[in-house]
Parts: structure tokens; C-alpha cells; sequence
């Protein structure tokens, strides 16, 4: 793992330095794709965020939009109301967690960190809100610079774009958008990349990221993966035949989470080649699997 990212934790990490750290997702939306509705209320939010500190999680990411293809953007005001309760609560409890708002909005950015937030995860790279950069210089704040075509109402239409070389161009957004960042005034050493698993690509392009991963690392950036649940697992398991069977003569048989296990695969791809944090639903599992992972690389 890149021993850059601890400096940016709140609470230094002291799990073993060989493994990505990882990020739990807390959703407080109605409509997100895996687990929208069920932490919007503050209590069911706040008893998430314990499981899955206590399951390992190094950051909490805090998301008040849904970005599942498709999704509607939601004004400033309903993200705030959604998040920053959230966030104030979630400090008082534990002022050692580090947490990320999952935003594109420069005043939503602004008022979770006031709030305790801190870092941001832009998904638009910094596009979408010209006032978001300063928020980051002003807060010194670390910011993740996502790769997306389009944006989540569109980047999926037709089933997402066409790339060339999907590595190829990701550098190259992703260099340029660096560039813009560091010439404004953010610290080089606060940026995290993020390929954008799953925002405008194809099943084909998503495993092509995972596979090269490495082609990244050419950034010098520490590089987060996000897989968690998404659908190009569910298409990858639809090709698996034994998984198409509804019954087995075993009755003790257990229908298998294969988006569970695809995120787990995944994830595991991720950390060997090169990730430095992971974005997942399921912290316990994952970390769990890390250690795996940390077991033979040593």
C-alpha cells in the first residue's frame, strides 16, 4: 500500500501497511442501486457507521447523492440536510474516523467539512463546481479526482461509451485533471485518483481497469478502486452456469451472494495491483480478504 495515504487519516492507520485501506460506503439516500432507504434515518446511519468501524473500516464515505446510472442530481440544500446531521453526530461520537463527503458541490463540501468532514470525493474531477477547487485549497483538504464520461443521468445510455484504449484515455483525464488541481493550489500530496469503475464504461472496460491497473500508478497518485456491487459483477456471474441453477439436491444449499463475492474478487484484484484504498459496502468481508492478501505478499 502507498504509505502516503496515512498522513491524510485523521487517526494514522495501524493496520498492516501492505493492505489498501478501506472505505465503507454509507449511502443516505432513498434510491441508491445496493442499499438506498436504509440509512437515511440518523439512528440507522449512525449504527452503520459503528459496524462497520468496528468491521475495519480506516474512512466512512458520506454520500447524500445517488450516482447510480440514471440518478437525478439533488440540490445543495437536500444534500446538506441529508448529511451534515449526520456528520456532526458521527464526530462527536468518534473523533478519530476519517470522513469523506461524496459530493460535487462546492457548498455542500464546505459545510460537511465545517461540520467534521474531512475529506471530498468529487466525482466530477473538480468539473462540475468551479468553487469546489478553492474549497479544497482553503480547507487543505484531500480530494479524490474520479474518471466519468458524462454524468450519472447519462454515462450508462446505450450502455455506456466506447473507449480506444479505456487506460490510455483514463491517464490522460486524470493527468490533465491533476495538473489543474496542483496549478491552482491544491497540495500534490492531497490527491487521490479513482478510475471511475462502473461511471460511463462497459463490463469490458471495467475488468480491462481492473486487470491494468498498475498503468495508473505512472500518475504518482495513491489510486482508489470502487467496485463494490456493481452491475458488471452481476453481468459476469450471469455468464456462470452453475450459478443459473435455482436448486440443488443439497438442501442445506444457501443462494450465493455473487455480487458479495464478485466485490470481494474484485477488490482482491484491485489491492495486488496497485490500489491504495478500496470504496466497499462490506467491510467486514473485505478486510478480512485483505488479510489474505497481506498473508501471501509477505
Amino acid at each position: 500500500m502507498n504509505d502516503s495515504i496515512r498522513p491524510l487519516l485523521r487517526r494514522p492507520s495501524c493496520r498492516p501497511h501492505r493492505r489498501p485501506l478501506v472505505m465503507g460506503i454509507l449511502n443516505i439516500t432513498p434510491d441508491s442501486f445496493s442499499d438506498g432507504g436504509k440509512y437515511v434515518e440518523i439512528d440507522a446511519a449512525i449504527a452503520q457507521t459503528k459496524r462497520m468501524i468496528d468491521d475495519g473500516a480506516d474512512i466512512i464515505d458520506v454520500g447524500p447523492e445517488s450516482t447510480r446510472p440514471g440518478a437525478a442530481s439533488v440540490s445543495a440544500d437536500e444534500q446538506c440536510a441529508r448529511a451534515i446531521p449526520i456528520i456532526k453526530k458521527l464526530r462527536a461520537l468518534d473523533d478519530n474516523i476519517t470522513i469523506s463527503i461524496d459530493t460535487r458541490i462546492a457548498n455542500v463540501a464546505e459545510a460537511a467539512i465545517s461540520a467534521g468532514a474531512d475529506w471530498i470525493n468529487d466525482i466530477s474531477a473538480l468539473r462540475d463546481d468551479p468553487a469546489m477547487i478553492q474549497v479544497a485549497v482553503d480547507r487543505n483538504a484531500p480530494i479524490i479526482l474520479m474518471h466519468m464520461r458524462g454524468c450519472p443521468a447519462d454515462m450508462q445510455a446505450n450502455d455506456g461509451p466506447g473507449y480506444d484504449d479505456v487506460i490510455t484515455e483514463i491517464c490522460e483525464f486524470l493527468q490533465e485533471r491533476i495538473s489543474y488541481a496542483e496549478a491552482n493550489g491544491v497540495d500534490p500530496k492531497r490527491i487521490v485518483i479513482d478510475p471511475g469503475i462502473g461511471f460511463g464504461k462497459r463490463t469490458v472496460h471495467n475488468l480491462t481497469i481492473l486487470r491494468e491497473l498498475e498503468r495508473l500508478k505512472t500518475l504518482g497518485k495513491p489510486i482508489l478502486v470502487g467496485a463494490s456491487r456493481k452491475r458488471f459483477i452481476a453481468e459476469v456471474f450471469s455468464e456462470v452456469e452453475s450459478l443459473k441453477k435455482t436448486q440443488r439436491d443439497d438442501d442445506e444449499c444457501k443462494p450465493l451472494d455473487s455480487r458479495l463475492v464478485g466485490s470481494l474478487a474484485a477488490a482482491t484484484m484491485a489491492a495486488v495491483n496497485g490500489a491504495s484504498i478500496l470504496r466497499v459496502h462490506d467491510v467486514r468481508e473485505t478486510v478480512a480478504a485483505m488479510a489474505v492478501v497481506v498473508a501471501v505478499e509477505n
